[in-house]
């Protein structure tokens, strides 16, 4: 068992960077509701209070029971966290004067302060709420400020309990990291032991000892998760796992055959299914984008099932199920509002009667290429952009026909063929085309055209929570719109989405 930290989450958009900062130092964290708190065993070091979109004057504020917490371990508050330690003891918390959002410096620094170690005069951090910390119980003793906040860090005396108003897991706050390994490595004491070799061996052991000889059956998406899951899974019990991979007629161009022969060389036991007929039919005439999920997810439960069927004796389905996954199920407010439908397996487990296993589910997107590289899988399928599990079907925007497919695909492989010749496909996150439902006025030759109109879109990210639009050289997007124009009938403009997300999505369905 490893040593860990435990996160309180009270709701912030932050509380995952907060975890993805904890484990790149290596050490194994775990996000929990406030009002869920785990049982607290001798493997937890160290607790951290995340931020918070209430205030804590607010009626229905988060209000964590920390009776078994505070002063038994060592606590770090962050933002919300900071200011919930100092107004539930005896301090003040008040609306700011000015809403304190953004870049500051700390003017103030206690070098002496253990979680404070290393931070150097003026450094910036990153502030981001509309309440500040006015007063602080007797025994709070202030260990760093900034021009305006006074309060901008504090630790209980005679106890290893901290706040903090700024975010130290943003990449805006320069020495966010050092401050994070004082209070995980310095005061709580982690060993720095979870590492990517230390998961795959760790769980390629419990494996073994879970599945025995048991028969497992996984569908393959062409994916860094089910890839890795599925090496994980192959390393573990061999010849008892198959693994089944499904062509909807929704993926990128000749991507079936790519994927198909990029699994030969690594030994897996692979069924490829040709399915477009299915899809493409039962996709006709729907254009509702949630209509067109249920309909790919029913459809590829219906293959699924009557390919593993064949497999004899099969008692595990394995999923490719990552950590964001389990932690959207468990949110603070309960599941989180749906903004899009889960897709693919969702509805496997009920109507096949399987158990179900999956290795990568205490891990971040980012995490599982690591330990994909760590167990030999080649860069060029780790690095491979995400790609939606409907496929090119939310990418039409509008009901789904073949000639619409095919035009989406040739349109889509001279976009990321692109993107590779220009080197720029590693620095991109995610990219791909929606092909729009209008058409335009143009002109080719001496005629007058009236045609499709393509959106290319590229962000980038960590982990797809929030993304930025990727800023492509003018001469690439010029090179790749005249290349698209010349070489796709059908299309007579192109447009580059410039949206971020929050408020957009990545995705235009």
């Amino acid at each position: 068992m490893h040593e860990k930290i435990i996160i309180l989450d009270f709701g912030s958009q932050y509380t995952q960077l907060i975890a993805r900062r904890v484990r790149e130092l290596n050490v194994y964290c775990e996000i929990h509701p406030f009002n869920k708190i785990p049982e607290l065993n001798p493997n937890v070091k160290g607790i951290i209070l995340s931020g918070s979109p209430f205030s804590v004057r607010d009626k229905n504020a988060p209000v964590p029971d920390l009776s078994g917490i505070k002063a038994k371990f060592p606590l770090l508050g962050v933002c919300y966290g900071a200011q919930f330690l100092a107004h539930h003891y005896g301090g003040e918390v008040l609306p700011s004067k000015h809403r304190e959002y953004g870049r500051a410096r700390l003017n103030f620094i206690d070098q002496d302060n253990k979680l404070m170690k290393g931070l150097t005069q003026n450094t910036q951090v990153w502030m981001s709420h509309g309440d500040t910390i006015t007063k602080v119980p007797e025994n709070y003793q202030i260990i760093t400020s900034t021009a305006d906040v006074k309060f901008g860090g504090y630790k209980i005396m005679d106890e290893e309990t901290y706040g903090i108003q700024f975010h130290p897991e943003v990449y805006h706050t320069e020495q966010g990291k050092q401050l994070l390994e004082n209070f995980i490595v310095g005061i709580c004491g982690c060993k720095q032991d979870w590492t990517p070799a230390a998961f795959a061996d760790e769980t390629i052991k419990e494996l073994k000892v879970k599945l025995g000889n048991d028969k497992v059956v996984l569908g393959l998406s062409g994916g860094v998760d089910s890839s890795v899951a599925a090496v994980l899974l192959h390393k573990a019990i061999g010849k008892n796992l198959t693994c089944i991979f499904v062509d909807n007629g929704l993926l990128r161009k000749n991507e079936f055959e790519k994927v198909l022969e990029s699994y030969k060389d690594m030994g897996l036991n692979v069924i490829g299914v040709d399915a477009k007929d299915q899809f493409l039919s039962q996709l006709a005439g729907i254009s509702d984008p949630e209509g067109k999920r249920k309909v790919i997810g029913r459809v590829f439960i219906d293959v699924f099932d009557q390919e593993a069927h064949k497999i004899k004796d099969v008692k595990w389905l394995a999923q490719g199920t990552i950590y964001p996954d389990v932690i959207e199920s468990i949110s603070v407010n309960g599941p989180s509002a749906t903004i899009k439908s889960h897709h693919n397996v969702g509805g496997l487990p009920e109507k096949m009667n399987l158990k179900i296993v999956e290795p990568l589910k205490l891990l971040f997107k980012d995490e599982v290429r690591r330990v994909g590289s760590s167990i030999g899988i080649k860069d060029e399928l780790l690095k491979r952009h995400p790609f939606p599990g409907p496929g090119l079907a939310i990418r039409i925007l509008g009901d789904i026909t073949a000639e619409k497919v095919q035009i989406l695909q040739e349109v889509d492989d001279i976009y990321i063929e692109g993107l590779k010749q220009y080197g720029l496909y590693d620095k991109v996150w995610q990219a791909g085309v929606i092909l729009l439902p209008v058409q335009s006025v143009g002109v080719m030759g001496d005629e007058r055209t009236y045609e499709n109109a393509v959106a290319l879109r590229a962000v980038s990210s960590t982990d797809g929570m929030t993304a930025d639009w990727s800023h492509l050289p003018y001469e690439f997007l010029a090179d790749i719109s005249n290349k698209i124009i010349n070489n796709v009938k059908g299309i007579n403009r192109v447009v580059y989405d410039i949206s971020s997300k929050p408020p957009a999505t990545i995705e235009w369905e």
